[in-house]
């Protein structure tokens, strides 16, 4: 896996504009979560699709960010979450348990 490292709010217009070619999702993950450190296992044990950028923000460094996340997208703040961000909008997300990486091709399609 090729995570692109979230860290600043000013990578979230680089996100925006990156979406409008292909699509991109953003990784939300908790340092203090057992559930977090499985999800993103089970991501990076699956193949990662070559027209997909994925961007990982640690949410407890980065909290700002995050809120922002939950702002920009209207979507409820979770952790651990992905978003699939293509033609800047959020097309799906999903939390928890529910994150696999084939849904997320499926979704990206």
């Amino acid at each position: 896996m090729n995570w692109i490292t979230l860290t600043e709010e000013a990578q979230l217009q680089d996100i925006l504009e990156k979406s409008t070619h292909n699509p991109v999702v953003i990784y939300k993950h908790s340092t203090r979560c057992g559930t977090s450190d499985l999800v993103k296992m089970r991501l990076e044990r699956s193949e990662q699709p070559e027209n997909i950028d994925f961007y990982y923000l640690d949410l407890i460094r980065y909290r700002d960010i995050s809120n922002r996340i939950a702002e920009m997208f209207d979507v409820y703040h979770e952790s651990p979450q992905v978003l699939l961000i293509k033609n800047g909008e959020c097309i799906y997300d999903e939390s928890h348990h529910g994150i696999y990486m084939q849904d997320i091709i499926e979704q990206a399609a």
